[in-house]
């Protein structure tokens, strides 16, 4: 067979999802393997290979399977025995034993260690299952795995220091791949919304307002944001879903400036509102950050935090702003300074992290260290 493009687990949207869509376009013919897919559209059903967790109640619950990820991946299922294996890890993936034991090229493209046990002090979601000895075990197991993963490379040069801290290994750096050539080449994103949503658009303040988007979840700091509006007598927009929405709801409802929480948005909706909003306020320390650059790409400055990989994306007066969001004297400072970036100069930003650039990276990445023949014929017709 050819190669093997093993994700932790498939979902409809993501960051994470982004990146493999775009690896399967560089290696159309490879099979992807993960623990489940939640979204079983996404390619057809013959290439894509479930574990044996998507048969059991713990499909889908990530903290309760978690202890079995590992030996599930370093086992391995089914026959296959690829040319090649690559790997999108952000929790066990890059353990993955397909193959590796009769010396198949492994390549480990790394989101970032498993925050649940390197950085917990970033993403609680999973703290307590994960508190003292369990944790301690297991990032003796991640460690290990972590000298059989083959060439690594790391989503952004802040990664790459966790991944040096974590496991005493050192990575190349390929940014993910982001629409952006596509979302700058449209000058009116309104233009291609429905017509509801063009009703929201135009229901939303005239003057601009300070937009937030990303799944509504505690360390994505969506009330930081909704704090800066109050400081600033801004308002506030939040596209996403997810658990935090009722408290921000509550945050809302006793604002001092309107704060208008969305949902979940269609991508037309979510590029019209970059190109309507003062800037995206971007409060997390992320380890990449794909939407600030969506953001750039339709023209919209961001204010990014000055910790973590948005930092590399935005360029600190050029492209947006980085800001400390426990700082609140500074707001007024920030929002000044990115009100006066040239939208242009965003939109060149973000091109430096197309698509292409990442599909040329990730090709010659794998390709160069296998002596594989590309198919340029075969990627041509995955695109179209």
């Amino acid at each position: 067979m050819a190669g093997l493009i093993v994700q932790e687990w498939i979902e409809e949207t993501g960051g994470a999802e982004q990146v493999l869509d775009a690896m399967r376009l560089a290696f159309p013919e490879s099979r992807v393997a993960c623990l489940w897919n939640d979204d079983p559209s996404r390619f057809p059903a013959d290439a894509v290979d479930e574990s044996w967790l998507a048969r059991t109640p713990l499909r889908g619950r990530k903290a309760l399977a978690l202890p079995l990820m590992s030996p599930t991946w370093r086992r391995g299922w089914g026959d296959a025995e690829p040319d090649w294996v690559l790997t999108s890890s952000y929790v066990f993936a890059h353990h993955a034993g397909f193959g590796t034991r009769s010396g198949v090229p492994k390549f480990s493209y790394v989101h970032t260690p498993a925050r649940y046990l390197w950085e917990p002090g970033l993403d609680g979601r999973t703290a307590s299952p994960l508190a003292g000895v369990a944790r301690s075990y297991l990032r003796g197991v991640d460690r290990r795995a972590s000298r059989e993963s083959g060439s690594m490379a790391a989503n952004s040069a802040f990664v790459r220091e966790r991944i040096r801290r974590a496991w005493d290994r050192d990575a190349r750096v390929i940014h993910p791949p982001v629409e952006a050539a596509a979302i700058a080449a449209v000058p009116d994103w309104a233009a291609r919304a429905t017509p509801a949503e063009q009703d929201l658009l135009a229901s939303l303040p005239a003057r601009g307002f300070l937009m937030a988007a990303s799944r509504l979840v505690p360390y994505k700091r969506h009330d930081a944001v909704i704090r800066m509006g109050e400081r600033l007598g801004i308002p506030v927009v939040i596209a996403g879903s997810g658990p935090e929405r009722e408290r921000l709801e509550a945050l809302a409802a006793s604002a001092s400036v309107p704060v208008r929480l969305l949902g979940r948005v269609s991508d037309e909706l979510m590029r019209a509102l970059f190109q309507r909003a003062l800037a995206f306020v971007f409060p997390p320390i992320e380890d990449f950050g794909i939407m600030p650059v969506e953001a750039m790409a339709a023209g919209c400055p961001v204010l990014a935090n000055r910790v973590g990989g948005a930092a590399e994306s935005v360029v600190d007066g050029a492209s947006g702003v980085h800001f400390d969001p426990d700082d609140p004297a500074g707001f007024e400072a920030a929002v000044a300074a990115v009100a006066g970036i040239d939208p242009a100069a965003a939109r060149e930003r973000a091109l430096a992290f197309d698509t292409d650039r990442f599909l040329d990276e990730v090709r010659g990445w794998v390709l160069g260290q296998t002596g594989t023949a590309s198919r340029p014929n075969s990627v041509a017709s995955a695109a179209g």
